[in-house]
């Protein structure tokens, strides 16, 4: 049993460094036409990706080891905090307006995106309110203005894809807590009436869910940039073009070091690399599941699974939308897109997880 349980934890932290360290080297290839045509320099993302990958791996390191990990009180702050930061960025002249969205603070020659801290913050919020109920007394309105809070103020930036990500990863933690079935029925029901009435506010995502179907209909607007991955994923063939040989990287495909990065690394290394990708997620996938199942105490339980569920979600919209399975939406692929944020989010969610590993007390 023992051994079960160290391979478990050597498997998580080997396949999370292993996606971290794959990243670095597509960040560098995909984007390195893209700095040098916007900055006149081929290296600036990954000098920037390889400073975020130390710092983050150091804060999981640092969340892994101390003992205000296990301390609802912590995780109560860091929610506020964030919730602070989603204030704060609708700001003008605090928050920065990019590609649309006002979800971004300057500091410097750095930014942080806020929605993603968020999403950790509110399933270590939740974990701790839910920790303690059990049975009928399980559901809690609060639970729902835990949630509908930051959502809400994600949605005026706007920013779709980090709100999804982050709705349905704190409808996966009630599930796992017991919430009863008929409740999601019925939220079932009430997203589909919430969907409408995004669209309706915002009829550009219905252009979005034209353009999944037929993205041939409006090739050069709404549906270029899932033509264009489609583009680099389909010539990747076995092996692929080579590493640095991307086509799609030379401006056809925007930022392609950001979003789509999965598609420059199945051209690059074709089916075998992409499939290696999407295994070291499997096993990452399998391993946080399995620490999960033998932490000790319904708290760690909850954390566990909750993070691991926000990680192997984003990963799976993020390759959905990529490969034209989902609309476009912009989510990035977790360890392995360009972006301090993501990659801290990431880590601060593994170091969690490895902070509750098989035989350590939780409060």
């Amino acid at each position: 049993m023992r051994s079960l349980e160290a391979k478990l934890k050597t498997s998580f932290i080997v396949s999370a460094v292993a996606l971290s360290f794959i990243g670095l080297a597509f960040v560098h290839s995909a984007g390195s036409y893209w700095g040098a045509v916007h900055y006149a320099d081929s290296s600036p993302f990954i000098v920037k990706q390889a400073i975020y990958m130390a710092v983050s791996i150091g804060i999981a390191l640092v969340i892994m080891k101390s003992p205000l990990t296990s301390s609802p009180k912590t995780w109560t702050f860091v929610y506020w905090m964030t919730i602070l930061l989603l204030v704060a960025v609708l700001i003008p002249g605090v928050g920065a307006m990019r590609n649309g969205s006002q979800s971004w603070i300057a500091l410097g020659p750095f930014s942080i995106q806020p929605a993603e801290f968020v999403k950790v913050a509110l399933i270590g919020k939740l974990a701790c309110s839910l920790d303690k109920i059990q049975g009928k007394g399980i559901f809690q309105f609060s639970h729902f203005g835990l949630i509908l809070l930051p959502a809400a103020l994600i949605m005026l930036q706007p920013d779709l894809g980090s709100a999804v990500i982050m709705i349905v990863s704190a409808f996966v933690i009630l599930f796992i807590a017991g919430y009863p079935l008929k409740f999601f029925a019925f939220l079932g029901f009430a997203g589909i009436g919430a969907f409408v009435a995004l669209i309706a506010a915002a009829p550009y995502r219905l252009d979005r869910i034209k353009s999944y179907i037929d993205p041939w209909s409006d090739p050069l607007g709404k549906g270029f940039q899932g033509i264009q991955s489609l583009f680099a994923i389909a010539p990747g063939g076995l092996v692929g073009h080579g590493y640095g040989n991307s086509r799609q990287k030379y401006l056809y495909l925007p930022e392609p070091q950001n979003d789509f990065i999965f598609s420059i690394i199945a051209e690059e290394s074709g089916f075998i690399g992409a499939t290696l990708v999407l295994l070291l997620f499997t096993v990452l996938l399998a391993s946080t599941f399995g620490i999960a199942i033998r932490t000790k105490g319904r708290y760690a339980f909850l954390m566990v699974a909750g993070m691991g569920s926000m990680i192997i979600f984003q990963t799976f919209l993020n390759v959905g939308v990529v490969s034209g399975l989902l609309p476009v939406t912009g989510v990035t692929l977790p360890f392995i897109s360009y972006g301090g944020s993501s990659l801290m989010t990431t880590w601060i969610a593994a170091g969690t997880i490895m902070h509750f590993t098989v035989g350590r007390k939780t409060s």
